[in-house]
């Protein structure tokens, strides 16, 4: 069988209740079919890049799924015709990504306020002479801070 990740947005006007529903029919619609759900992951409700159906926010919902391709067929299908999910995407993997996924780990992580391996800023005093950026600046006029005074 073939390994699939599928993604769908549900409105941002549902409850997590309601959105736990959207999971489990799909999970039931693969099952049904002779498919398995290894791991379903709720992402929360998160902003659109654009307006999707006058929604600025969705839900996010991964299944990770062991299935043929005709399930896939009829989970799209399904899904589809549900006024509640507003996009939908299923990827064929390789293989399924072992624990958590990338966004899992990336919300975890801005949860903790962790700025990764990057370390705490230190003093701009410390980055010595920036030589490209001094002295003549060519065509391009005078800084703001030296017309300031005229």
């Amino acid at each position: 069988m073939a390994l699939y990740e599928h993604v769908f947005l549900a409105r941002q006007d549902l409850a997590q209740a309601q959105v736990d529903a959207l999971a489990e029919t799909a999970t039931k619609i693969v099952e049904d079919n002779k498919g398995k759900v290894t791991k379903v992951e709720t992402w929360g409700l998160r902003s659109l890049a654009y307006k999707i159906a006058k929604n600025r926010k969705a839900h996010y919902v991964m299944l990770n799924i062991d299935a043929p391709g005709g399930v896939i067929a009829e989970l799209e299908r399904q899904t589809q015709i549900n006024e509640d999910v507003i996009r939908y995407m299923t990827v064929k993997v390789d293989e399924l990504e072992a624990g958590q996924s990338v966004m899992m780990r990336k919300q975890e992580r801005s949860e903790r306020g962790d700025r990764g391996d990057r370390g705490p800023r230190g003093p701009r005093e410390d980055r010595g002479d920036r030589g490209d950026r001094g002295g003549d600046r060519g065509d391009r006029g005078p800084r703001r801070d030296e017309t300031a005074g005229e």
